[in-house]
């Protein structure tokens, strides 16, 4: 058995670490909409409707099936609730942070 420590669950268990970067921003956003739909008292088929997906959809949203939600798809959803999503990139090497304005 290895002892080797992770920095979260998604590192211990997917194959490649972009592999892992992908699972922990969609746990982030799948979190982030069951919130909403929690703080909204909404039941699965309200939530459906605003979200613009099926009833099936949101309950394996609410019972945190993220495998099944692609990036796009979970970027969707927010957008038709007025969500936003902010970006920030970490690392060895600087970032500039680039801006638009959207018109």
């Amino acid at each position: 058995m290895s002892n080797e420590r992770f920095s979260s669950v998604w590192d211990a268990i997917e194959d490649t670490p972009a592999e892992a970067e992908n699972m922990k921003l969609r746990s982030v956003l799948v979190i982030a909409l069951k919130e909403y739909i929690e703080r909204e008292g909404l039941t699965q088929g309200e939530a459906a409707k605003r979200l613009g997906v099926t009833r099936p959809c949101i309950s394996d949203l609410m019972r945190g099936k993220i495998e099944l939600f692609g990036l796009d798809n979970l970027i969707d959803m927010l957008v038709a609730v007025g969500l936003h999503l902010e970006v920030r990139v970490t690392g060895t090497h600087t970032v500039t942070p680039l801006s638009y304005a959207a018109g």
